[in-house]
């Protein structure tokens, strides 16, 4: 299978990534509902990542939010990142889409990311938009100069997609000639819309999961195992170097 993963890679001229809670969790951090644990036990996720909870149950948003912040700060970025920002340095991958919210395709070199759900990595006030680190979180500084209240960069439930990341996310798509999905069960709209949309102009969709998605029949190769082993074994084959 990665020989036919390397054969892919190497006629493709337009590669688009498309990453998921897989990729994440293989540097340690939970998804989501894995994040729901201890004492967020039996409790609703939109009671934390709404904005009704942000308005309405602030610190009980703020505490789920500082304990996300606190698990980002003590991972980092697996192997599989850095061959991701090698090969676009070396214009093998030409763009990356993430469901992501932890910023480690930045962290390891990427540049040309579009996080389709936002950033943990940063937080804003909620009233006139100051940007700021989310270390902020981790002392307490949550209300601006000017009053308002700095919350999560993530797009809350209730909340829609930023749309310059979606755009991107479409134009990226109509180029792609070969879409490979990293780490995502695509249930999630719109990012399993993406790799069907690529499918449909042609492009080859891959699809490396440990896990089977409902879109594994529409691709031209399924690989189900860990991400950082496939891409370890890509980088070991032929002539891709990272």
């Amino acid at each position: 299978m990665i020989n036919v993963l390397t054969e892919l890679f190497r006629e493709a001229k337009h590669t688009v990534v498309l990453t998921g809670a897989g990729m994440s969790t293989e540097s340690g951090l939970p998804d989501f509902r894995s994040a729901i644990d201890g004492m967020w036990n039996d409790v609703d996720p939109l009671q934390f990542a709404s904005r009704d909870a942000m308005q309405f149950e602030r610190d009980l948003f703020v505490r789920f939010y500082k304990q996300r912040i606190q698990k980002l700060k003590g991972a980092r970025p697996h192997a599989g990142y850095y061959h991701l920002a090698e090969w676009e340095r070396t214009g093998e991958v030409d763009f990356i889409l993430t469901q992501n919210v932890d910023g480690f395709h930045q962290l390891a070199g990427s540049r040309n990311v579009a996080e389709m759900h936002g950033t943990l990595c940063d937080i804003y006030c909620d009233e006139c938009g100051d940007k700021a680190s989310s270390d902020g979180y981790l002392n307490d500084e949550i209300t601006c100069v000017c009053g308002g209240f700095k919350r999560p960069g993530v797009v809350l439930f209730g909340e829609p997609l930023p749309l310059s990341a979606i755009h991107q996310a479409k134009m990226e798509t109509k180029k792609a000639d070969l879409f490979i999905v990293l780490g995502s069960s695509l249930q999630v709209s719109p990012a399993n819309v993406f790799p069907m949309e690529a499918k449909r102009n042609g492009a080859k969709l891959v699809i490396v999961n440990q896990e089977a998605t409902e879109y594994d029949s529409y691709a031209d190769l399924v690989i189900n195992d860990k991400i950082g082993h496939v891409l370890d074994e890509l980088v070991q084959s032929n002539n891709y170097k990272s």
